[in-house]
């Protein structure tokens, strides 16, 4: 027996969600419709509501309801540091550190050539105009320690090297609070190639 069309469409839909396979996506729809309807209209108003009022700001890119975000309006900000996150959520992260008193530039993705993710779509060319505004005097690379993130911290530092700005990429190795004999050997080994000097 087959599911009624609407709720195979909500199944489908569901689909989209990162992670979600056709039995989770019908776990999911089964559950909204038959034990939280509440919840569902809810996820359903809520949903239309993000789609309509949510974009991306002028300036930075990451999600807003203004053309230009409350990060990037704020007189408080260090314009001259422009940090470069990949995603949204890393700026968030970024921001809970409250380590960090600059700008930001969210590329909305990373490069990887064999999922046809070059740097037309990563809004490489809005980063290198806002880089060259003039009041910007370091980019801070702050992609993951992936091999894609590595791959495009290097293209987007030998941009704006050979714009004559500079750029400097967050350090990585032992976690906060981390424990030697259970970190990866790459974590160690990078730690110790970045070790600094005690004051």
């Amino acid at each position: 027996m087959k599911n009624p069309p609407a709720l195979e469409q909500l199944v489908e839909s569901l689909r989209c969600l990162p992670g979600v396979g056709p039995k989770s996506a019908q776990r999911m729809a089964y559950h909204l419709l038959q034990r939280d309807r509440k919840g569902a209209n809810g996820l359903a108003i809520a949903l239309d509501n993000a789609l309509q009022v949510v974009a991306h700001c002028r300036s930075c890119n990451t999600f807003s309801e203004q053309p230009i975000c409350p990060l990037c309006a704020a007189d408080s900000r260090d314009q001259s540091l422009l940090c470069v996150v990949e995603m949204p959520t890393d700026l968030m992260m970024m921001e809970n550190t409250q380590a960090y008193e600059g700008l930001y530039f969210v590329l909305l993705g990373r490069l990887s050539p064999l999922d046809g993710v070059g740097p037309k779509e990563i809004h490489l060319d809005k980063l290198i105009k806002r880089a060259q505004d003039g009041i910007v005097q370091e980019v801070i690379l702050a992609t993951n320690y992936t091999v894609e993130g590595d791959a495009t911290a290097h293209y987007i530092s030998e941009l704006l090297r050979s714009r004559g700005i500079k750029t400097s990429r967050i350090a990585r190795g032992m976690p906060m609070g981390g424990e030697i004999e259970y970190v990866d050997s790459g974590t160690l080994a990078q730690a110790m190639m970045e070790r600094r000097s005690v004051k």
